[in-house]
């Protein structure tokens, strides 16, 4: 029996899952010792057969396995840790390049506690000098306290929480909401610098930051199974801001439709102003073409409604007070 199991989500992006096996083929623990099991979000018969012809030139041990439906990374994980056989389960994602004392470093660590534990690993985000802003939200992940792009646990630790929520149909959250519930189990869970994995940025498509605001009303589920341990260490502080953009356009609105246009002036330009000061915030720091340039100007004017609105719909799917 492997001493211990690799679990990586995936749904059609058989590239960049080929070249995360790579990196698994060339770990420093003797292949006896680990297995790997892939699963797909929902059937993909190119990414089995994408993993059937890499499983002919390796040494590897890998089982593919798929969720019966479409329903994100939180279920396919579940099924992936559920299927294995072995007492330490590691999480690496589709995307990711683990580096080759990876699992060893796992094994090693967990050897030293000999108890039920969990194990967060260094994610390295390389983004250069001049990064985009889709960019530096994913360098987020290097300081991030725990993420399921590089963890380790034992598999006491999942059935004592049951793995992971699968109301969260997308990467976002889930990874926290598992956190939150081995604290909330008095689950230690260690630091273990030494097992590195890349997480490289993907290019993203023009516009993608107003996508990525559906995301949001996983918030609300996180808030309404751990309100304290969202508020100390998740909570945004800019969505107070676009609550009052909102709130301001909305008196504008009315302000033009009776004829208020002293009113209607000011609070466009309150507006305005929030906007550009939202706009520079997220600039400062990232590449300055003019397509970039244009991108964060005209995302700026949306996600802050957008973002209010996942929000309140996350409140109301999920029946919980969550402004």
């Amino acid at each position: 029996m492997p001493e211990i199991s690799v679990v990586i989500p995936t749904y059609r992006r058989p590239g960049l899952l080929m070249i995360c096996l790579q990196h698994l083929e060339f770990q420093a623990l003797e292949k006896s010792r680990f297995d790997v099991l892939v699963v797909t979000d929902g059937l993909d018969e190119k990414t089995k057969q994408a993993i059937e012809d890499f499983k002919k030139s390796s040494s590897l041990e890998i089982t593919c396995l798929s969720t019966p439906e479409k329903k994100g990374p939180a279920a396919a994980r579940n099924l992936g840790w559920r299927s294995s056989k072995s007492p330490i389960i590691a999480f690496t994602d589709d995307d990711c390049r683990p580096e080759s004392g990876w699992l060893l470093s796992f094994l090693s660590r967990y050897g030293e506690i000999a108890e039920t534990a969990v194990f967060s690993g260094y994610t390295l985000v390389p983004i250069g000098n001049n990064p985009t802003d889709h960019a530096l939200n994913t360098h987020g992940l290097q300081h991030a306290d725990f993420i399921t792009a590089n963890c380790a646990c034992s598999r006491e630790a999942l059935e004592i929480t049951g793995g992971f929520d699968e109301r969260y149909g997308s990467a976002w959250r889930e990874d926290s909401d598992l956190e939150f519930n081995f604290i909330k189990h008095r689950i230690p869970i260690y630091k273990a610098m030494e097992a590195v994995v890349v997480h490289p940025v993907r290019e993203a498509p023009w516009g993608f930051s107003i996508k990525e605001q559906k995301k949001g009303q996983y918030d609300a589920l996180l808030y309404k199974k751990y309100p304290e341990l969202y508020r100390s260490r998740c909570a945004p502080k800019i969505i107070y801001d676009f609550y009052f953009i909102m709130l301001c356009d909305l008196v504008c609105l009315f302000a033009i439709l009776s004829g208020e246009w002293y009113v209607a002036a000011v609070t466009f330009i309150a507006v305005f102003v929030m906007i550009a000061a939202f706009f520079a915030l997220r600039i400062k720091r990232t590449k300055k073409t003019l397509d970039h340039i244009w991108e964060m100007w005209v995302t700026s004017m949306v996600i802050p409604f957008l973002s209010v609105y996942w929000r309140l719909y996350g409140s109301v799917k999920y029946r919980v007070l969550f402004i």
